[in-house]
């Protein structure tokens, strides 16, 4: 039976993943659970999983859960508890569902400690994948994706030499607002925006979706999990979401997989690796699929996919900075501070501004984290973005 601690676990991504896990109670256990301030939704999960650690980020709602606790969980607080369910000694696998930077630290210190990886975070990867990578390599660790984009592209490449890859083709919905032109863009609302119509997903990763930054956090994401030269990874629309990526190989075979938009296949996927298990989740059926089509992604209308390639070839402390400068810029969309397109025109800000640092330390990704988020807090004080 594979232990499992679980970071981030009032998410759609950890929620989705505990969904597995009741699912498996004979091949899954949960020795750590944490979460950033859902104290009742945590406490309900503590009920159900009995994990030994249960972790809050926000303290005080740490002390509200633990005021009306009365199970033999231990209740922890802040970074140091996150830290100590990322590292928990009786735990296998981490699977690291936090949203955004916040999940670099804890990430580290899991592979640090030898725990394997399911990797939803995609931002460890994006802002640190030099970093995470070569630790993981020193220490044997396994970071095995939960993105069903990586997901498909470990799946295509079972039993494949990666010297026989021509280039990974990842695949993308195009979100809410595919087909429409900037114009088209610029009166659209937080609603529309969070209207993905083929996922259901967080705030933060469906408006991703609606820029296309997402799947510019994929595309570096691939180039540390696959090691491939950004020459060598496409995005191509494909609004049905039913192929989820595609490797072609050097002799021009592509291989595609294939599935319903359901997260719990890829996150089962990532915690059963190398094996298959049986699961209950709905399958394709060929006789309700009408067609399979594919397009060329707009970057005139969604730029942000541009920036990330840009990020990810310069390298250093740059893609970093776009993971911050996106995050601070969705939080302002979000409150409704700035309008949608301002989005790209933020990251676009910080990425040509900033100076970079190649080959960083976690300190250096730390100042340059806070030096792009503080960036973007001036620009937006000074109004020069569109709002």
């Amino acid at each position: 039976m594979q232990s499992l601690a679980v970071l981030g676990s009032t998410g759609s991504i950890g929620t989705q993943t505990l969904d597995v896990v009741a699912a498996n109670r004979d091949k899954f256990k949960v020795c750590a659970l944490a979460a950033y301030r859902n104290d009742q939704l945590l406490e309900e999960q503590i009920k159900v999983f009995s994990p030994a650690i249960a972790v809050l980020m926000d303290k005080n709602a740490a002390d509200r859960l633990a005021r009306r606790y009365r199970g033999s969980t231990r209740i922890l607080s802040g970074e140091e508890g996150l830290l100590e369910a990322a590292t928990y000694e009786q735990a296998q696998t981490i699977v690291t569902a936090l949203v955004g930077f916040a999940g670099v630290a804890p990430t580290l210190a899991a592979v640090d400690a030898g725990k394997n990886i399911a990797l939803a975070n995609k931002e460890t990867l994006v802002a640190a994948g030099e970093l995470v990578t070569e630790a993981a390599r020193k220490k044997s660790v396994r970071i095995l994706p939960i993105d069903s984009e990586h997901s498909a592209l470990l799946q295509c490449l079972q039993g494949e030499k990666i010297q026989s890859v021509k280039r990974l083709i990842l695949t993308a919905s195009g979100g809410p607002f595919r087909g429409r032109t900037v114009d088209q863009l610029k009166n659209v609302t937080i609603e529309d925006c969070l209207r993905h119509p083929n996922w259901s997903m967080g705030k933060k990763i469906t408006v991703d979706s609606a820029t296309l930054a997402n799947k510019g956090l994929e595309v570096i994401e691939a180039k540390w999990l696959y090691g491939m030269d950004y020459s060598q990874i496409d995005v191509v629309v494909h609004p049905q979401s039913i192929i989820h990526s595609m490797v072609e190989f050097i002799d021009g075979a592509i291989m595609a997989q294939m599935g319903m938009p359901d997260m719990r296949l890829p996150i089962q996927y990532a915690l059963t690796y190398p094996e298959r298990i049986d699961a209950q989740f709905s399958t394709l059926d060929f006789n309700k699929i009408s067609a399979l089509t594919f397009e060329a992604p707009d970057l005139v209308a969604f730029p942000a996919l541009k920036y990330a390639y840009h990020a990810g070839r310069v390298g250093g402390t740059l893609p970093c900075v776009f993971n911050a400068a996106n995050e601070v810029a969705v939080d302002a969309f979000l409150q409704g501070k700035i309008g949608y397109l301002a989005i790209s025109e933020l990251i676009s800000e910080a990425v040509y501004h900033h100076e970079v640092i190649l080959h960083p330390t976690l300190t250096d990704l730390n100042d340059a984290d806070d030096w792009a988020r503080n960036y973007i807090r001036e620009v937006l004080k000074s109004e020069k973005i569109f709002v």
